[in-house]
């Protein structure tokens, strides 16, 4: 295997850049070829199985610190209500992470194409382990929800740069088995992270669920700094768009407002959501014009267009969606129509989560062997949509329900690796980090609107709040199971015209050849 098919690049490509040079020579890459003024150029040699192995152990190790926070706190909330005696802002500390870490993805993305991965890395893991300190430290509910809000900046820039590495690292035909260890990555956190928020909550201190990142923390750069300088470097320094960026960040901002209190603190038709929907329609209608009129807007809109680009983000944050907004709502179902416990509901999603890690592998393989990669994602999505309809129409028992929803969640697996090497192949390779902090940005929007439309669906069906939420315990017991079946049956044939949406959309989306030797 030759360099250029190591790092996943054309002999046609730009040169590689590599260490301290590398942002003079990005930036003097406009001098004519015969310009003898101009500085040598740095490749550095093509990384060893090795180092590439230990850069992706650090990355998932990365990732996993993101993706437990986001599961470890739900478990732990009643004690940390009871620590501080404050229930009414106890969901804050949720929504708090959500705000920031969606607001943020495409700024990490955006900011790692202009001054590189390893000071986008550091930035963000610095910010998370530093917002994990305060949140241990938290003297009460206000500061606790504060602090949330940095951890979330910190692990909202992890994602977007970490696939933004690995895209760096491996060609894009081996991209999507390692995209495969890394949603393996987040079913692992998915399990562990209820299971240790309740255990250290219960047996230790609630604090121990934010002081467990700082060592993980500093481990993962440990092992993935040393190793950040043989990186290939495609950035290039150029103005920040900064009007741009607080434009698209504070219209995301009061929409995930308005999908976190709609139907909860204020009614769907109240005239305060409807203002804050005015407001973020502004801010993004503002945020459109601004960056047609900047010579390097902060989301260049031309990105955002083409035959793959939309398709591949429209329909991986339709797939998304329709796990979530599923996963989300599936413990009423379970405890109500099957008369599962929380623990024993808990347990139940563990098909979802851990077999659509078979359905990316699946993917990632045929990506490796074949020229034709999307159709299996087009034929695992179909299928997935088709298992969501049956669901729609008929009620099995446990047992079969649970088998039909590892066969819903295997199909579903085989989506999210197509799209996000589709997506990262069809752009330059100094424009990788935006778009894929883009493509984060825009499943984190659908997946809070998918939840909020699922749980809006079966506030219609059953006439009456069908909230499980552990402040006051809920209202479970005034839903009966046949009502709650009815009104599931609504949302399992929205579930399937997510996935049937998504499907066309990869059929529509152009089928460009990757770079890298078949396996």
């Amino acid at each position: 295997m030759n360099t250029f098919e190591r790092l996943g690049r054309g002999p046609s490509d730009p040169p590689i850049l590599s260490g301290d040079a590398a942002p003079e020579a990005a930036a003097r890459s406009g001098k004519a070829d015969g310009d003898a003024s101009a500085p040598p150029v740095v490749t550095p040699a093509p990384l060893s199985r090795s180092e590439v192995r230990t850069i992706l152990v650090s990355l998932m190790l990365t990732m996993f610190l993101a993706a437990l926070d986001q599961t470890i706190v739900a478990t732990a909330l009643p004690t940390i209500g009871r620590q501080f005696h404050e229930v009414t802002t106890l969901s804050w500390v949720i929504t708090a992470y959500l705000l920031a870490s969606t607001a943020v993805a495409p700024l990490f993305g955006t900011l790692s194409d202009i001054y590189g991965r390893r000071a986008m890395i550091v930035t963000a893991l610095g910010l998370f382990v530093a917002g994990s300190v305060l949140c241990a430290l938290a003297p009460n509910m206000t500061t606790l929800i504060v602090a949330r809000g940095v951890q979330g900046i910190g692990g909202g820039g992890i994602l977007p740069v970490v696939q933004t590495v690995i895209s760096d690292v491996v060609t894009p035909r081996e991209r999507g088995q390692y995209q495969a260890y890394f949603s393996g990555v987040w079913t692992a956190a998915g399990i562990a992270g209820p299971v240790l928020g309740g255990v250290f909550a219960e047996h230790l201190h609630w604090s121990m669920i934010f002081w467990i990142n700082v060592p993980l923390g500093f481990v993962s750069l440990a092992l993935l700094l040393p190793k950040m300088g043989k990186i290939p470097v495609f950035h290039r320094r150029r103005r920040v768009d900064w009007t741009g960026g607080l434009l698209l960040m504070a219209s995301a901002v009061v929409f995930l407002l308005v999908l976190t209190w709609g139907g909860n603190r204020f009614a769907w038709a109240s005239p305060q959501i409807a203002a804050m929907l005015g407001a973020s329609l502004v801010l993004a209608t503002v945020f459109v014009r601004h960056a047609r009129k900047t010579s390097e807007p902060f989301l260049p809109l031309s990105l955002m267009g083409g035959p793959v680009v939309p398709y591949a983000i429209a329909a991986g944050a339709l797939a998304l969606g329709a796990i979530i907004g599923i996963t989300v709502h599936l413990p009423l179902y379970y405890q109500v129509v099957h008369h599962l416990n929380a623990s024993e509901s808990g347990l139940a999603l563990i098909p979802i989560a851990a077999i659509s890690t078979g359905g990316a592998a699946l993917a990632g393989r045929t990506m490796m062997r074949t020229l034709h990669y999307k159709r299996v994602a087009v034929l695992g999505t179909t299928f997935a949509a088709v298992v969501a309809a049956i669901l729609a129409v008929v009620t099995p028992p446990l047992w079969p329900l649970l088998a039909l929803l590892s066969l819903f969640a295997f199909g579903l697996g085989t989506i999210f690796p197509v799209s996000v090497v589709s997506l990262q192949n069809a752009v330059a390779r100094q424009q990788v980090g935006t778009v894929t902090g883009a493509m984060n940005f825009f499943r984190a929007l659908v997946s809070s609107f998918a939840v909020a439309a699922f749980a809006a669906i079966l506030l219609m069906a059953l006439g009456t709040d069908a909230s499980t939420g552990n402040e006051g315990g809920g209202r479970v017991g005034v839903i009966s199971a046949s009502d709650l079946t009815t009104a599931f049956r609504y949302v399992f044939a929205a579930t399937a015209a997510m996935l049937a949406g998504a499907a066309l959309l990869l059929v529509r989306m152009e089928e460009r050849p990757l770079t890298g030797p078949p396996a």
